[in-house]
């Protein structure tokens, strides 16, 4: 009795096991494909006038190209910042040097440093400030708690043994403690923060005011490697008013850009390419394609910005909108199935299908040869020879 071949039934069992295969495989490979980068991020700025909130904006206008929406979360300062990030309350943020140590913040990670931000002093004209030690016995605005600036204030105070002990060091900082500056109500405050602060703008043009000059900078810097010395050359605030009248020597921060290792690597090569658009023309105090950097860092650097720095954006992001370089990078990995299974079965596969062919062929020679030999032998029989 014959047998009847489907040749779809055929088809299936001969490659039928091998699809199995792949399938697994690339369900095996999908579990290590990394999610895809959120959709909507925060970032933890500072007050609504300072230079960080103003940045923060301009970061916003970048990924919104790219269909990422970054919100805005208003804070005290870098002090706050690092809490938020702390508590998963946001996902990146601007936290100032010297705000903040690895030590205490083990599980942060920085994206790079950004722009030099200055330690201004700022003190009433009628007062004769050379050096810090001349602040003794005066009415001096360190900040609020929770900026930035009242560490690095404190810091400095310190190091001239000056305290709360001996002079009035007010937790006053960002629009009060410039009111209270120009109203004569303090007699010094310190500021740090980027030239383009309001401001900083508003003090250094004050007639009553004048802006101290960190001559001895150089031994700050030596104290506290967070800190770099910088110039503010004569006249560049105004030059028809020569504004300031003289060079004056800076000590400065550096604004970096912090994040935790939980950020999705394909929105730090993002940022950091918001980073280099937003800072690489330079400024007041750095130079042309100083920043973004991987230095004057706080916190240890995540090894995707690393990677950065070294190579550059990834390849595909070079050539590719966001979305569609995110999406070929993710699944990359399920082209490892594709190599370790397809190219054996390609070469297993027609082997195996000529193997089962023939089989099926062969399965009839002991017939054919019998019913020659009865028709070589006249001894034809009626009866239907049995298929195999």
């Amino acid at each position: 009795m014959t047998k009847n071949h489907h040749p779809i039934k055929d088809h299936l069992n001969i490659f039928g096991p091998a699809l199995l295969l792949i399938i697994a495989g690339f369900i095996l490979a999908y579990q290590f494909v990394q999610p895809a980068p959120p959709t909507k991020i925060r970032i933890a700025t500072g007050s609504e006038t300072g230079a960080y909130h103003l940045f923060g904006k301009r970061f916003a206008e970048f990924v919104a190209q790219e269909q990422i929406e970054l919100e805005l979360v208003t804070t005290e300062g870098s002090q706050d910042n690092i809490a938020l990030l702390q508590s998963s309350k946001v996902d990146i943020a601007f936290v100032q040097s010297g705000a903040g140590t690895a030590d205490q913040a083990t599980d942060l990670r920085a994206l790079g440093s950004l722009y030099f931000e200055p330690v201004w002093l700022f003190s009433r004209k009628q007062l004769t400030i050379t050096q810090l030690t001349d602040l003794t016995g005066k009415r001096v605005a360190i900040g609020h708690t929770g900026s930035g600036t009242h560490p690095v204030a404190l810091q400095l105070l310190t190091d001239n043994a000056i305290s709360d002990t001996d002079s009035q060091l007010l937790a006053l900082g960002g629009e009060a403690s410039a009111k209270a500056l120009l109203n004569g109500e303090i007699d010094a405050a310190f500021f740090i923060a980027s030239p383009q602060s309001p401001l900083v703008r508003q003090l250094l043009t004050a007639e009553q005011i004048q802006l101290f000059s960190f001559e001895r900078a150089e031994a700050y810097t030596r104290r506290h490697r967070y800190l770099s010395a910088v110039t503010l050359p004569e006249g560049v605030i105004d030059l028809q008013r020569n504004i300031p009248a003289e060079k004056t020597t800076l000590l400065a921060a550096s604004a970096n850009l912090v994040g935790t290792d939980d950020l999705h690597p394909a929105l730090i090569d993002l940022l950091l390419q918001g980073a280099q658009e937003i800072y690489a023309k330079g400024g007041w105090f750095e130079q042309p394609g100083q920043f973004p950097s991987p230095d004057y860092l706080d916190f240890p650097l995540l090894k995707e910005a690393e990677r950065y720095y070294k190579y550059g954006p990834p390849f595909l992001q070079r050539y590719l909108p966001f979305w569609a370089a995110t999406l070929v990078d993710r699944l990359k990995v399920m082209i490892l199935p594709l190599l370790a299974l397809m190219l054996p079965l390609i070469k297993i596969m027609p082997p195996i299908y000529r193997w089962r062919m023939r089989s099926r062929i062969y399965c009839w020679y002991r017939d054919i040869l019998a019913v020659d030999r009865q028709l070589r032998d006249n001894e034809i029989t009626p009866e239907p020879v049995a298929s195999c």
